[in-house]
């Protein structure tokens, strides 16, 4: 099955941290997945989230507010298979 994951965030410099982590972690794991950015406060809002960046896997949030590190990134997406 093909993740499903997006960061969630305005463009921020830790928004974009989180976003080249998981990159790096979806590469280092070699799952198949999607990874998008998502900057739209409308739909950034739909997810209920407190702060930012958030990630969600699979329509999940799984981190709020914390910009993981790429060990913890690599153990919430081996959580989600």
């Amino acid at each position: 099955m093909k993740m499903e994951i997006k960061v969630l965030g305005t463009g921020c410099p830790n928004c974009t941290t989180l976003y080249k982590t998981v990159e790096k972690a979806i590469s280092e794991l070699a799952l198949e997945a999607t990874l998008a950015k998502e900057q739209d406060i409308l739909k950034i809002m739909e997810y209920k989230v407190m702060g930012l960046p958030a990630l969600v896997v699979n329509g999940k949030v799984v981190s709020v507010g914390k910009v993981l590190n790429l060990s913890e990134v690599k153990q919430v997406l081996t959580q989600q298979e």
